[in-house]
């Protein structure tokens, strides 16, 4: 089935999350080739005018996070080359990148249970009062994010910014962090973050050993549907397609709606893995299946003459 399937998976990048992006770029490669039958090919780029070779390729794999690698200017550019790739399109990226953007969506189109936030710029007044979090517009993997407790955290926060920066201040939620990714047409199991920090951050994420990870951790059925049915929700309403990941908190009251992620990890801390793992499904299998979805748009692999 995957004979002589020519395959570019895309990584690097010009964001902050590039060291990420070529984890999660070698780890796809390594997968694709262990199903065998596939030829894959890793393409690292350093800029965003950088050439992106589309001679033999069938289907492109972008594992890029951030700005943009994740949030649309690389989609576009994929559009144009007349070749199917994993993950959602241009207009949807951008959307699910722009996280205020994307709250408000939900919140106006389907009446969405998320925290209190406004955009500002970070040289403001801050809008929403402590306890608080900032956090890039538009970036991922808890880059730049803050908990700010007091006034004193809050002031010492947004002097990292760029003076200009449009940031986002959400209402602090203080409860369990789940996560909820969806593979083409499932949901797959809900996955509790238990880090061994106060704040599941960057380090966290990548680099700690001491997270712990509850896959389809113990929750009232009421709100664990709440999550099952605000992630396939929210996938539908923005435009997502093949994958994404959903994050929540989830307190006393129920679970919040934070955001959607287009491009998820593929590294070994990388949790859509996990809930494909839980879902019977391994890693081979999830690279080589949103490798199929991408192909099936396309009406028949495009070669070069």
């Amino acid at each position: 089935m995957n004979e002589h399937l020519n395959i570019t998976v895309l990584m690097g990048g010009p964001d902050a999350e590039r060291a990420v992006s070529l984890d999660s770029g070698r780890a796809i490669a390594q997968g694709l080739r262990d199903c065998g039958g596939f030829n894959v090919t890793e393409h690292v780029i350093d800029e965003p005018t950088a050439t992106i070779p589309v001679q033999d390729v069938d289907v492109f794999f972008p594992a890029l996070h951030g700005p943009w690698g994740e949030g649309g200017p690389l989609q576009r550019i994929l559009e144009f080359t007349g070749v199917p790739y994993v993950g959602s399109g241009p207009e949807a990226s951008a959307l699910c990148m722009d996280k205020w953007a994307a709250k408000q969506a939900l919140i106006e189109l389907r009446g969405f249970r998320t925290p209190h936030a406004a955009a500002f710029i970070a040289s403001e007044v801050c809008p929403i009062e402590p306890p608080v979090v900032l956090k890039p517009i538009n970036d991922g993997s808890s880059v730049d994010v803050y908990i700010c407790r007091n006034a004193s955290e809050l002031a010492a926060a947004q002097q990292t910014f760029q003076p200009q920066q449009e940031i986002l201040a959400e209402r602090y939620i203080d409860g369990r962090e789940l996560t909820v990714s969806v593979l083409c047409d499932r949901v797959l199991p809900i996955i509790e973050i238990i880090p061994g920090v106060a704040f599941y951050d960057y380090d966290a994420k990548y680099a700690r050993n001491d997270t712990r990870y509850e896959i389809d951790p113990s929750l009232p059925k009421v709100f664990a549907d709440q999550c099952i049915a605000m992630a396939q929700l929210s996938f539908d309403t923005l435009g997502c397609r093949d994958l994404a990941r959903v994050d929540f908190m989830c307190d006393d009251t129920g679970p919040w709606f934070l955001e959607v992620n287009t491009i998820p990890g593929f590294t070994s801390h990388s949790l859509m893995p996990k809930a494909a793992v839980a879902a019977g499904i391994d890693f081979t299998g999830l690279c080589a299946k949103l490798v199929h979805a991408a192909l099936s748009r396309s009406p028949a692999p495009i070669r070069s003459a």
